[in-house]
């Protein structure tokens, strides 16, 4: 289920609680690029808040959002940058970009693994993708009331391997959002503070998001089908031939019923009458 863009667009720019959050990530994502000059720069999902440092350097700039969601004007100052795309088929060239960002595109998809085709798609070999996602041991999933809180949060290990089965390899990885997600003007005043201490003691577990950068790498051949590890026959059972021999459980049992008359009349066997199945 997506995240309507009116929404967003009203928690990231008009509540105190999106801007700083805003922030947070944008730092982080600066961080893993420093510079995107002559680079072709796309977001994907709802990530415009993040592309406003890559708008002067960027020789390309786009910010890819699902039809599901909506779109809307983006910057609101400027020409519009903004494309309404189809999740898992994006108007763009294969081999056509050098950065992807994903934000609120990826948790909420009922498709994430064709999501993650499509982004293989269009980055060339080489070409460097952040992915950010709700952390699931983060607050920030569990509290109502903001994006972060709809859609599928993921662990860390689950990223990675949604990125190695889909052409990518595994990069650095950072965490965001270590303050809680708390509306309040008076505790945001401490909102900064605690960032910066969670991004220096708290490593991933605690933050609230986490940024897992990758590289686009050339296909490997995949094998079809099943791998075969052992090429050993299945035992099949061979079918009861009427009036055959009885099976050596069948004697037995017979036996047992039958050998002691106090035996057989203490289990109520003692007109037992052997059946050939």
């Amino acid at each position: 289920m997506h995240q309507d863009v009116c929404l967003l667009r009203d928690f990231y720019y008009t509540t105190t609680l999106g801007r700083a959050a805003q922030k947070a990530m944008r730092d982080r994502l600066r961080a893993c690029w420093p510079d995107t000059k002559g680079l072709a720069v796309a977001g994907f999902g709802f990530a415009a808040p993040l592309m406003r440092p890559f708008l002067p350097e960027a020789q390309r700039l786009l910010t890819l959002m699902p039809a599901q969601q909506g779109v809307m004007h983006w910057p609101a100052e400027a020409a519009n940058h903004s494309v309404l795309v189809q999740e898992t088929n994006w108007p763009l060239a294969s081999d056509s970009l050098d950065r992807l960002v994903m934000l609120h595109g990826l948790e909420t998809s009922e498709r994430p693994a064709a999501v993650m085709e499509e982004a293989a798609r269009v980055l060339k070999v080489g070409a460097k993708a952040v992915i950010i996602v709700p952390n699931r041991s983060g607050l920030w999933a569990r509290r109502d009331g903001t994006p972060f809180a709809l859609g599928r949060p993921y662990s860390l290990g689950q990223v990675a391997t949604l990125l190695s089965d889909h052409g990518f390899e595994v990069g650095a990885h950072s965490a965001a959002l270590f303050f809680p997600p708390r509306d309040t003007g008076a505790w945001l005043r401490w909102a900064l503070m605690l960032e910066g201490m969670g991004q220096r003691l708290s490593r991933y577990h605690a933050g609230g998001v986490l940024l897992v950068e990758a590289t686009r790498i050339p296909d490997a051949p995949r094998p079809s089908g099943l791998a075969v590890r052992e090429r050993k026959p299945l035992r099949i059972l061979d079918p009861v031939r009427a009036g055959g021999t009885r099976p050596a459980w069948r004697v037995q049992s017979a036996g047992s019923c039958a050998g002691s008359g106090t035996g057989a009349a203490k289990h109520g066997c003692g007109n037992h009458q052997s059946v050939t199945p």
